[in-house]
């Protein structure tokens, strides 16, 4: 296996890169370290500096290293920098993947694994329930929009060029080298302000003081192994939710990120951000049943704050 990771230096494909590794596969990582950092690039892996809107660069990269599969990874994921500059997460995020789809069928690539968002191309998720792959799609900011036409522009790629594809829907994903920003950074924000004993500010889901907004966390461990396994095995489904399932409020967060560090959290309440939705929890049976079985959030949490530092 060739495997190139788009996005490789960054939280989740640096994770990806180093199960891929430890499989005795042949990996690339394609990242313009514009939010990705050069130390998470593990040993033995070949690194292209490539920004993905520059179609020659992304073409250089994938003749040179010839990928028998892709991850693509790599994106503008934070949902307030979309609603701030729309054309700059367009640019990125569409224009960016179809070079990557483009190169993928020119170098007859025999697997593309796409990482979209569950947390936001659902929309409002109502109470009780769980959005599941066949939910209906329902865009509420640019960045849902670009990750949804970007699975658009995949079908269609297969429908013309048969590239074979599995679509990865994230909820909100946390663990170690994640870097605190954009909303599913929340977990890295809380962390290292709890480790400094400062305070934690909790966005209102709708009036400020209430308890945050409801998310649905997984742990990267969980995700990596969704990305290997989605490259590897074409009986996969071809979308996929990668969530816990689990409804989960910004307080509740704080209070169990707390514990996990046997703090106590200092709390301040905040507005609601512009972009967010109130809800969102995905329905995680068809990855619970085709990969493996889903990290607890506070175990994940535990996970989290016994790495080391530094």
């Amino acid at each position: 296996m060739r495997l190139l990771i788009t996005g490789g230096a960054g939280f989740i494909g640096s994770h990806i890169a180093d199960q891929a590794l430890a499989r005795g596969w042949d990996v690339a990582i394609v990242d313009d370290l514009s939010t990705g950092h050069r130390e998470n690039i593990p040993d033995g892996a070949v690194f292209y500096e490539t920004d993905l809107r520059v179609r020659d660069a992304v073409n250089d990269a994938f003749r040179d290293f010839k990928p028998t599969a892709v991850s693509h990874q790599a994106a503008q994921a934070s949902v307030a920098v979309s609603v701030r500059q729309p054309v700059l997460d367009t640019e990125i995020n569409v224009i960016g993947s179809l070079n990557v789809i483009a190169a993928s069928i020119e170098l007859n690539v025999k697997r593309f694994v796409f990482a979209s968002t569950g947390g936001a191309i659902y929309g409002e998720v109502p109470e009780d329930t769980r959005a599941t792959e066949d939910t209906r799609p329902n865009p509420l900011s640019p960045y849902a929009v670009s990750k949804l036409a970007v699975e658009h522009h995949l079908a269609a790629a297969s429908y013309e060029h048969e590239l074979p594809f599995t679509i990865l829907r994230y909820a909100n994903v946390y663990g170690p080298r994640q870097d605190p920003h954009g909303e599913a950074g929340v977990v890295a924000i809380f962390l290292n302000r709890l480790k400094a004993g400062e305070t934690i500010q909790i966005n209102a889901r709708k009036t400020t003081g209430d308890d945050g907004c409801i998310r649905d966390y997984v742990f990267v461990g969980n995700v990596a192994n969704a990305n290997i396994a989605a490259v590897s095995r074409a009986e996969l489904p071809p979308v996929m939710n990668v969530a816990s399932g689990v409804a989960t409020s910004t307080r509740a967060l704080a209070d169990a990120l707390a514990r996990a560090l046997q703090r106590t959290a200092d709390i301040t309440f905040a507005p609601r951000r512009p972009g967010d939705v109130e809800r969102s929890v995905l329905a995680p049976e068809l990855f619970a049943s085709h990969v493996e079985p889903i990290v607890p959030l506070f175990e994940g949490l535990k996970l989290l704050c016994d790495e080391p530092t530094g």
